[in-house]
């Protein structure tokens, strides 16, 4: 009985968030339901919920989750700084003249942002204000300019310093230990998010390639939907333009090497990196503003982000805490042993919910309720490298910021955009980027190395 109340669970959560729920609270008040009825039908005992307050505890004080807050502050100074104006505008100028170029500028610089700032909202908005009205201007097809500034936004989301990446390494390496320590290894190694930021570098410039080489096809196949700037004499070229470049690149390419060189280079944690990478950022805004104006409305939107993702997962925290008592984490795990297939099938299976379940839950919400449930199950079999897993499923949820209809960078860009971008174009431009996103997962799977070898290198993983 308990475990098909295990199942009810589950869907009565998917049900609960379709209808449009609050996240974290429908996490919280489903599992206090089936909790309630779990006691009443004795299949469960009420008191495990007796272990909650010591695992609310033990969130908000994790030295690892702290970097979060410190990132998403770093993220939001930037936004404030207008490094991405000028990036941009720069940018644009320098490959505008090639057929294609505001497109290949708006990679560039969303790869340049997406390492300094590790927030996908920010950028969305910024290029989406500066990059798609400049795109529309110079005759770029609707849906491709949609599409490359959405796609590009979100490469936020696999770059170090993401978010995403600090959230899975903790879940990640709590799931590794576990499964270590099931199979009778009392000397566990650890995951940690230094690991996942090594691990995710070159797969993340390997995606920006591949943007590129479409963007690059699409110019020669279809010149008329990336056409190139008429030239503008008034323009800086040459010398000028080079250090007009080198002025707007010098200040975040030394941040971006400031807080990634002392995290891979062992120099500092990702929690202290992360500080570094805020003073950086202040340091950075006060060319623009004084910083009385600034740091009030960048705590109080660090302040909310930072809510949003601790309240959802305190809640999923108390979902993952009465799946188990229902006994579905051992449900799971058969459930991934008994696959035809192995290790390769079970990973394949949870891949494959993962990107279905984009459609209806953001990457949070994924990392929080189902990574815990199905990553010792997975970690426990054979060939089944922590790091390649962890990035898999990091370049996978990716996709979920783009899925229509829920995702929410096309819900960032459908609130910025001119009025002639319809919300068709934007669910039709991200097509081809959501299956780039799928080819890079098709090279992750054959080439686990891709993911592995740089942390090797690093820490002898």
């Amino acid at each position: 009985m308990a475990e098909p109340l295990a199942i009810l669970m589950v869907v009565a959560v998917i049900a609960a968030l379709m209808i449009g729920y609050s996240v974290a609270l429908t996490l919280a008040g489903v599992s206090l339901a089936f909790a309630v009825l779990g006691h009443a039908l004795g299949v469960m005992g009420f008191g495990i919920l007796g272990a909650l307050p010591q695992r609310i505890y033990g969130i908000m004080t994790n030295e690892v989750l702290l970097a979060i807050p410190l990132f998403i502050f770093m993220g939001v100074m930037l936004e404030r700084s207008r490094v991405a104006e000028e990036l941009l505008e720069t940018m644009g100028r320098l490959f505008g003249t090639l057929r294609g170029g505001l497109g290949i500028s708006a990679v560039i610089v969303g790869t340049l942002l997406a390492a300094a700032k590790g927030v996908v909202g920010a950028t969305t908005v910024t290029m989406g204000l500066i990059m798609l009205p400049a795109m529309l201007r110079f005759g770029y097809d609707k849906r491709l300019a949609a599409g490359t500034v959405a796609a590009t936004a979100t490469l936020a989301q696999v770059f170090p310093p993401a978010t995403v990446l600090v959230l899975l390494a903790d879940q990640l390496g709590n799931s590794y230990q576990a499964a270590q320590l099931a199979q009778g290894n009392f000397a566990p190694r650890s995951l940690t998010v230094s690991d996942l930021f090594a691990g995710a570098l070159v797969p993340g410039f390997a995606l920006v390639g591949l943007y590129l080489l479409f963007l690059i096809a699409v110019a020669i196949v279809s010149p008329k939907a990336s056409p190139a700037l008429p030239p503008d004499p008034k323009a800086p070229r040459g010398f000028a333009l080079a250090r007009k470049l080198g002025a707007v690149l010098v200040a975040p390419i030394a941040l971006i090497l400031a807080v990634l060189g002392s995290i891979l280079g062992g120099v500092a944690t990702p929690t202290e990196a992360a500080s570094i990478g805020a003073v950086g950022a202040i340091l950075l805004a006060l060319r623009k503003a004084p910083l009385e104006g600034l740091m009030m409305p960048v705590v109080e939107k660090t302040t909310q982000v930072t809510s949003m993702i601790f309240l959802i997962l305190i809640g999923a925290t108390m979902f993952s805490l009465v799946f188990r008592a229902l006994g579905g984490d051992a449900m799971v795990e058969r459930a991934l042993a008994d696959l035809p297939g192995g290790a390769a099938a079970a990973v394949l299976t949870v891949m494959v919910a993962m990107f279905l379940l984009g459609f209806v839950m953001d990457a949070f919400e994924i990392i929080f309720v189902v990574v815990p449930i199905v990553a010792p199950a997975l970690l426990k079999m054979p060939g089944v490298d922590p790091v390649w897993l962890g990035i898999m499923m990091a370049v996978n949820l990716q996709t979920s910021y783009m899925h229509p209809p829920l995702g929410p960078t096309l819900f960032f860009l459908r609130g910025v955009a001119p009025p002639e971008i319809t919300t068709r174009d934007i669910y039709v431009g991200i097509i081809p980027f959501v299956l780039i996103q799928l080819v890079a997962l098709v090279v992750l799977w054959f080439a686990p190395g891709l993911a592995t070898a740089l942390p090797h290198a690093l820490y002898g993983r």
